[in-house]
């Protein structure tokens, strides 16, 4: 295509953080343009949004209906390529189908979906569509976790035998759900978030990062859930215990009441021959570990860097690349990848490394499962994908 793709938003008005991500990654590459939304549920702050971003206001849309119906009447050279879904976890679902039954690809934040089902759903409209689907699990456009996936897969460790996932938060300790300002009260909240909390919120991506990372399979779990803040209706802490398709065994920990942490998430794979250990919070380095010799720190923007995760950086060694840069990669090459499609060429191997639906399903899976163990005693282990019949009561 020789333009950029046109952007529509459902959710991420001025005042949310993460539509302010979505944003910066989104035009971070000349690829794609902002040019329609309805940017938040209340008609007045989507109107004020719209204009804080330069829209004209014949495309600033109180509702996600209103916004796919006018847009899909525009003439080809006008309308939105794509939506980017930033609202809660319920309304993921309705926004993302309208969307690709109308022509319109998706970018979707994560968890995909509210519900198994609806994950399900969604995957059989996208395989009927043929349209493109991006999940920002974000932490897999990293150039350093493409660097670790590549060793892994291209046999450097040799078989994994072990993986250890944890993603530790302090942001909710406390009450925060009870500050209007905070974000926190939808998280927290079963109505809106679905049936997890931590592990809906951080576990996903932590358990995306394993599988991702490995490029294993989860077949079984044996879980614990923990719900620490008195009158909080979900879990905020939690553990599972996890085994691989290929036999190896993992441990996954989310937690947002570890007191004093940032977003300590951490990823630690060992094979037969050596291992590796990857930072959230020093992403730009990543340790291999062997049982023969010194520890190696790989460094991002070196020219010792396989394709993968030279293709995903920008800068040389030394400067650093972060979260931002990370959700860019996603949507960078979602958008070559749509690109190409339209123009009826196959993208490039390199562009198609984005989280897509299937990605989707796994994480709503590992919801489930996660679920059906943790509160569950009279079991240990639960294989993949069992359906949790825990239903919590709204705060």
């Amino acid at each position: 295509m020789d333009r950029k793709l046109r952007m529509g938003m459902a959710g991420g008005g001025s005042n949310a953080f993460i539509g302010a991500v979505h944003r910066c990654a989104a035009l971070m590459d000349n690829r794609i343009e902002l040019v329609c939304g309805c940017f938040s549920s209340r008609p007045e702050i989507s109107r004020s949004s719209g204009k804080e971003y330069f829209l004209p206001d014949d495309r600033i849309y109180t509702s996600v209906e209103e916004l796919i119906r006018r847009e899909s009447l525009l003439p080809d050279g006008e309308r939105m390529d794509f939506l980017s879904i930033v609202t809660p976890n319920k309304y993921h679902y309705q926004a993302a189908r309208l969307a690709l039954e109308n022509g319109f690809d998706v970018v979707i934040e994560k968890p995909m979906t509210y519900t198994l089902e609806e994950a399900l759903s969604l995957q059989e409209i996208v395989q009927r569509t043929g349209r493109t689907l991006a999940l920002t699990h974000t932490y897999a456009g990293y150039p350093a976790v493409k660097e670790a996936r590549e060793r892994i897969a291209r046999g450097d460790f040799g078989p994994v035998r072990k993986i250890y996932s944890e993603y530790p938060q302090g942001w909710l300790s406390g009450r925060a759900e009870d500050d209007p300002s905070s974000n926190a009260g939808w998280r927290t909240d079963p109505a809106r978030s679905g049936k997890a909390g931590s592990m809906g919120d951080i576990g996903t991506h932590a358990f995306h990062l394993a599988e991702y990372v490995s490029g294993l399979r989860c077949v079984e779990m044996c879980a614990s859930l923990n719900t620490y803040v008195p009158g909080r209706a979900l879990d905020d802490d939690g553990a599972a215990l996890l085994r691989f398709d290929n036999g190896a065994s993992g441990v996954l920990v989310a937690s947002q009441v570890a007191a004093g942490e940032e977003n300590a998430l951490k990823l630690r794979i060992y094979g037969e021959k050596g291992g590796l250990e990857w930072s959230q919070m020093e992403p730009n380095t990543l340790t291999v570990k062997w049982p023969d010799r010194p520890a190696e720190l790989v460094r991002v923007g070196n020219g010792y860097m396989g394709y993968p995760a030279r293709s995903n950086t920008r800068t040389p060694g030394g400067h650093p690349e972060g979260y931002i840069e990370a959700f860019a990669n996603i949507y960078r090459n979602f958008a070559l990848t749509v690109s190409a499609r339209r123009d009826g060429r196959q993208p490039e191997p390199a562009w198609l490394d984005f989280p897509g639906v299937e990605d989707g399903v796994r994480g709503m899976q590992f919801i489930e499962t996660v679920v059906a163990s943790g509160y569950d005693e009279c079991r240990k282990w639960v294989p993949f994908g069992t359906t949790a019949e825990f239903h919590p009561e709204e705060p």
